[in-house]
């Protein structure tokens, strides 16, 4: 069996900014400002801080704005949607991203549904949801779409093919499935309650791991030649798929770190700037 191809998450998201620079630099000199990301932090969740803190550094290196808007922990839904409510009214942010997960007191869905999906950067809000779905012009779930960008420049072409998608998260697994839907993909979509998971995951032709667990998928699920795609990221540096056993199984995989992750970030950004274009261009 010939070597797997490892689906380079950093050398997509080089790519990708590069572009964005140039995109950017064209923006602020039609506007006459920067392109402005917003993300809304509620709390001091030490993984929600950290990408926070990426997304800020990315945004800088492509030239654009990025404001942090720090929340307090106890922080009601009435709170949190009157800063949505500011932001959707300053015609200075392009993009807004609320960071999941907020505390179990906060309303997650009523707030993302508040972001405007001209501003909806991260395609959270049920009206983009619905609009994807559809095949409809609207922004996407950033990860959803990494992985479907990381499939295209790597010329793995879905159509026809079996794809596992493991998880049913809103913000991913649901998401990821109708993008994979749409691309002619046949898609299964697994969860905690779904029976014989090992077998079903045995027919994919592509798996995409999105489960939060690591390592949870084995290394003898994965059929002979399948691409791995890993959203997963956990304590450890680890995905959700055992890759140290099972890359060598596979006909291409996204390593973990340096695959879904970089491109997510970027995708991100991208979609703020598709936003800023469409104020100013």
């Amino acid at each position: 069996m010939t070597e797997p191809l490892i689906l380079d998450g950093k050398l997509l998201a080089s790519e990708i900014e590069a572009d964005l620079k140039k995109r950017v630099a064209a923006v602020t000199e039609r506007a006459g400002y920067k392109p402005a990301l917003a993300t809304v932090i509620v709390g001091e969740n030490p993984a929600s801080v950290t990408y926070v803190r990426m997304k800020g550094n990315a945004c800088k290196r492509v030239g654009m704005n990025s404001h942090r808007i720090a929340l307090p922990e106890e922080t009601t839904t009435d709170e949190l949607l009157n800063v949505i409510e500011k932001l959707n009214a300053d015609r200075t942010v392009h993009g807004i991203l609320l960071q999941h997960p907020v505390p179990p007191q906060i309303d997650e869905q009523r707030c993302f549904n508040a972001i405007a999906p001209e501003k909806d950067a991260d395609g959270v809000n049920v009206t983009s949801f619905g609009a994807m779905s559809m095949k409809l012009e609207a922004f996407k779930g950033a990860t959803p779409l990494s992985i479907m960008s990381i499939l295209e420049r790597f010329g793995i072409d879905v159509s026809g093919k079996e794809a596992v998608v493991i998880g049913r998260s809103p913000i991913l697994g649901k998401p990821v499935a109708m993008l994979l839907l749409n691309a002619d993909a046949t898609v299964t979509v697994c969860h905690s309650k779904s029976k014989n998971l090992a077998e079903i995951v045995r027919r994919a032709d592509i798996v995409v791991a999105a489960v939060g667990r690591a390592r949870f998928v084995k290394a003898d699920w994965i059929k002979e030649g399948a691409v791995l795609i890993d959203a997963g990221y956990n304590e450890g540096n680890v995905g959700d798929i055992d890759l140290e056993n099972a890359a060598a199984r596979s006909g291409a995989y996204t390593p973990v770190p340096g695959g879904v992750g970089p491109v997510t970030i970027m995708k991100l950004i991208e979609q703020t700037v598709i936003s800023a274009e469409r104020c100013v261009l």
